[in-house]
């Protein structure tokens, strides 16, 4: 006898399960990509969602070889699979990492390609799908017209020693120089000085100065706000002494200058391009990546590639092609343009000129002036960034009624402010990974919570991913395994639109397989359980359903992250305010700090998101107008939680600044703060030094979310619609588990909905004290639930039950020989008699092949009773973990997670019971095969290297298979 246990509740003792619950639907309205306010969520909508809240993907157009056949061909399946649309990614990476190369197509842009293109929005138009575009090949935008002029730029330098006095014109060394592009800026001089060969250089002088990126995954960005401990004498020169020379050399490096006496350091600055190329870029679609920074380069490549695409779809621009992309920041630094000078006096309110030379590691001044300059030059870059990049292809886009959905806002850490960025796109744009060599811890992983925490400051709806992403993996991923729990992950951070990276448009000649992308998890129609992979996608569009609802995100916390650049958020565990776990957190910058307003106590937004309680960075600095605004909200009434902020980082108005600046300090903390304190300002308070947790503890704010009672550590998130509370709740843990939960709420019934098989159930055990209800709960391995209160109770009334879960019982182990059906014309046996269940890799016959197979077998179940109910549990299946039921000739549906359950109760007769279980595997086994073999014998094809190291994998229906009865 075998014992489990099963969510359940409700009159019913427990609901269809899995039965029919993911069958292939088709809807044939059209996509209309709002999201409609209505009276909440409903148990029906939830259990079939139409196409709207359907997945997209990057819809990869592999080096341009794609044909109009297989176009309509991939979008017919994603219409037919439930998907909501596609992004088009012209892109190549087809041959990194030791793979082969494909057949190059028409090169992005061209009229050929144009034809292409047209036919797929025509196509998705027809079927009701909502079109992306990449506006460009590859990424880092750019391509191969861009000039010189017009690339990203970085500024160069030389340096001279000249003795005075002289009056005869200075011949000055030309900088290095890159693409023979070289513009001067400025020439300045200085008393030269002698500097001891051991003292410390700028601490990550390339960074600060934007030569290159941060770490890849936005981390320490805040530590670049610091440096080493100063020296006395340490300065290379004041700012008062440096003398700006008239005018700019020559062609030949001449420029006139009465040098006056004594030895003098002559350092001519300009700017080259920066060496920045488009990356993995399809066929001949190479070239310099635009300066980023001026508005007249991408006007220009909109002008030229941009426009011409729009205007060959007519009235589809807008209405099908709904959005446009460019992906993620990867093109190192940049830190000049142009117009950088004028941009950086106009917002900073001070000439660069005479600090340039802290860009060449001088300091001028002290430590601590050059770092402030260092911190002003970035937060410059960050906004011209997002002013003359992010912000014109936002006003450009809609134009066409088009919005934007860039991935603008790292993980890299390029000289950006994420949320700034983010403030400018319709569908805020992240990614996340799933577990691979190239990124194996989570912070490397998940990016999503900056993504919504940007929605939510801004008021959009839509928080999307790139999903699923790995480098290494090649059709060897496990939905349940490996793609739930990254999901689930996310949508406790906010996520509520998946696009799977990668669905790559693969001819027909190309085989099987196919062609792929080096990277990605590989999900197109050429796998080979895209036949049951509606199972697998429901559940996805059953999340986005709930999540992409009109309402609001319950967070307490609203950590403000700073000013400087790059500011890149991290995963939800970063945990900033230190909070975690049980209650919510988002992240604001500078731009929407200062926006806020206080209402009874309570932060508040423009459009009416509040928060209790603002944390700052423990960095002890703020901006003067954060501080600023910080003050405004204490005196309105506010409570605010971190320590005095000790100083500036920034020249702009000093040293008028630093004395407004420590005035509003000493105002709010006081003139020597002890190391913890609370003090009352106006209406409000500031706390420092002790825990925020503590704080809301103290204040009466309960956790939202509480494991009570259990082991294991999960993760939720809270929102709100149309006064309906509703929590999602995810099991990270790869074995069963079980606990009670609290929820900040009471005076509502619990539901129980279940995103796997589409089932609503109330819960029947629960119980309400003081503030909370208590529920307990079971998680299969990975598993995950929505708490739904909506409908009203007494707050005195307690559950009828004192468990959520079934127990399933094993009356029936189906012991004895399967038949089993395998497609002959894969390389296997027709028809294989197993006389117990195994891996197929234990047959010779069977270890290389890759597909679909079918066990029949028949049983009775002598002590069937009428008002009994039945499942069927399969325990094992290798290696996907999928499976189609038949019993009885009626489709039971398919099942996709552990235990691999499904009720049979409407099929089940007491004798002579025909069992049909469709298994598929992946194409691993069969390119293990292939490896060995010269390509005219193979079974597969594809551009992927079949790598020495991948063996076998176990594969088929390993059981035990058993028929349950439930009982509660």
């Amino acid at each position: 006898m075998e014992l489990r246990s099963f969510l359940l509740g409700g009159s019913i003792a427990v609901t269809a399960l899995f039965a029919s619950a993911f069958c292939t639907r088709h809807v044939t309205a059209p996509v209309v990509d709002t999201i409609p306010a209505d009276s909440g969520i409903s148990p029906v909508t939830f259990k079939q969602p139409p196409q709207q809240y359907g997945i997209r993907c990057w819809w990869w157009w592999l080096n341009g070889n794609v044909t109009k056949e297989a176009i309509t061909r991939d979008l017919e399946e994603m219409k037919r699979k439930g998907f909501s649309g596609a992004c088009i990614v012209d892109a190549g990476g087809q041959n990194q990492q030791g793979n082969g190369d494909v057949p190059e197509g028409p090169m992005f842009g061209t009229t050929t390609w144009r034809e292409l293109f047209v036919h797929a929005v025509q196509e998705a138009h027809r079927l009701g799908l909502v079109l992306s575009v990449s506006i460009q090949s590859g990424w880092n935008l750019g391509g191969p017209d861009v000039t010189p002029e017009e690339a990203t730029k970085h500024i160069t330098w030389s340096e001279a020693t000249v003795a005075g006095p002289l009056k005869t014109p200075l011949t000055l060394p030309l900088p290095p120089v890159h693409d023979n592009y070289y513009k001067d800026i400025v020439v300045l001089a200085f008393p030269k000085k002698k500097i001891s060969a051991d003292r410390p250089a700028i601490r990550d002088l390339a960074v600060k100065a934007a030569f290159k990126e941060g770490n890849r995954s936005g981390f320490d960005t805040e530590k670049l706000l610091e440096d080493v401990a100063a020296s006395p004498g340490e300065e290379d020169v004041l700012a008062e002494d440096i003398v700006v020379i008239p005018g700019k050399p020559d062609d030949a490096g001449k420029i006139y200058w009465q040098v006056p006496a004594g030895e003098w350091t002559v350092m001519r600055f300009g700017y080259t391009t920066s060496g920045a190329e488009v990356s993995t870029a399809s066929g001949k679609w190479q070239g310099r990546v635009i300066d980023y920074m001026n508005a007249v380069y991408f006007n220009r490549y909109w002008n030229t590639h941009v426009e011409p695409l729009l205007k060959s779809i007519g009235p589809l621009a807008g209405t099908t092609l709904r959005y446009l992309q460019t992906d993620s920041w990867e093109c190192g630094g940049i830190n000049w343009s142009d117009n950088f000078a004028a941009e950086f006096k106009n917002r900073r309110g001070y000439d660069l000129s005479v600090y340039l030379p802290i860009v060449a590691g001088k300091i001028v001044g002290d430590r601590k002036t050059s770092n402030a300059f260092l911190a002003d030059f970035r937060k410059t870059i960050g906004e011209c960034i997002a002013d003359n990049h992010y912000r014109i292809f936002a006003e450009r886009a809609a134009q066409h009624g088009i919005g934007i959905q860039p991935e603008s806002a790292g993980p890299h850490a390029g000289p950006l402010d994420g949320l700034k960025n983010y403030s400018f796109s319709e569908i805020m744009m992240s990614e996340f990974w799933s577990p691979s060599p190239h990124r194996a811890h989570i912070e490397d992983r998940y990016f999503v919570k900056q993504a919504s925490s940007a929605a939510h400051i801004y008021n959009k709806t839509l928080v999307g991913a790139e999903s699923f992403t790995t480098i290494g993996r090649h059709w060897n991923d496990v939905p349940w395994a490996t793609m739930k729990p990254a999901f689930d992950h996310e949508v406790c951070s906010g996520l509520n639109l998946v696009h799977l990276h990668t669905f790559t448009c693969s001819p027909k000649e190309m085989g099987l397989p196919g062609q792929e992308y080096f990277a990605g998890t590989h999900i197109n129609p050429n796998i080979t359980w895209w036949e049951l992979s509606t199972a697998f996608f429901d559940y996805l569009k059953r999340c986005q359903y709930i999540q992409q609802q009109p309402g609001t995100t319950v967070t307490d916390i609203l950590y403000y992250y700073g000013d400087h650049v790059p500011n890149i958020g991290h995963l939800k565990e970063y945990d900033p305010a230190k909070i975690l776990p049980g209650y919510d957190y988002d992240l604001i910058n500078e731009d929407r700090l200062l926006s806020l307003q206080v209402n009874d106590g309570k932060l508040v937004l423009p459009h009416g998101v509040t928060y209790r309680m603002l944390v700052l960075p423990e960095t002890k600095i703020l901006s003067l107008a954060a501080l600023q605004k910080v003050h405004e909200l204490v005196q309105a009434g506010a409570l605010v939680i971190g320590f005095k902020p000790e100083h500036l980082v920034s020249l702009s108005a000093y040293p008028q600044s630093y004395t407004i600046f420590q005035r509003y300090a000493d105002e709010l903390w006081g003139n020597i703060p002890a190391a913890t304190g609370e003090r009352k300002h106006g209406k409000g308070t500031v706390i420092w030094g002790k825990p925020v947790r503590a704080v809301l503890e103290a204040a009466g704010i309960a956790p939202d979310f509480e494991v009570v009672a259990a082991h294991h550590q999960y993760d939720y998130i809270h929102r709100i619609v149309q006064k309906q509370d509703i929590y999602f709740v995810s099991s990270q843990h790869e074995t069963e588990t079980s606990g009670e939960f609290a929820f900040r709420i009471t005076g509502r019934q619990p539901e129980l909905w279940n995103a796997v098989t589409g089932e609503v159930i109330p819960a029947r055990a629960f119980r309400q004290e003081n503030g909370k209800t208590i529920i307990p709960l079971h998680f299969d391995p990975y598993g995950s639930i929505f708490v739904v209160f909506r409908k009203p109770i007494s707050v005195q009334q307690q559950g009828s039950s004192t468990s959520n879960t079934a127990i399933y019982t094993a009356i029936v182990s189906l012991t004895g020989s399967w038949q089993v059906l395998f497609d002959s014309a894969k390389g296997a046996p027709a028809s294989v008699i197993f006389p117990e269940l195994g891996s197929w890799t234990a047959n010779p016959e069977l270890a290389n092949y890759s597909g679909k197979a079918i066990y029949t077998i028949t049983f009775d179940v002598p002590t069937r009773k009428k008002n009994q109910r039945y499942c069927i549990a399969l325990n094992n299946v290798q290696d996907i973990g999928i499976a189609e039921v038949k019993l009885n000739g009626k489709n039971m549906g398919t099942t996709w997670t552990p235990p691999f359950q499904l009720e049979i109760t409407a099929a089940l007769k007491d004798k002579k019971n025909i069992l049909q279980i469709t298994v598929i595997n992946s194409w691993r086994n069969r390119l293990v095969g292939d490896r060995s073999l010269p390509p005219e014998r193979r079974h597969t094809k594809t551009n992927i290297t079949l790598k020495p190291e991948w063996t076998l994998l176990e594969a088929g229906l390993l059981g035990p298979v058993q028929i349950q009865n439930m009982e509660r």
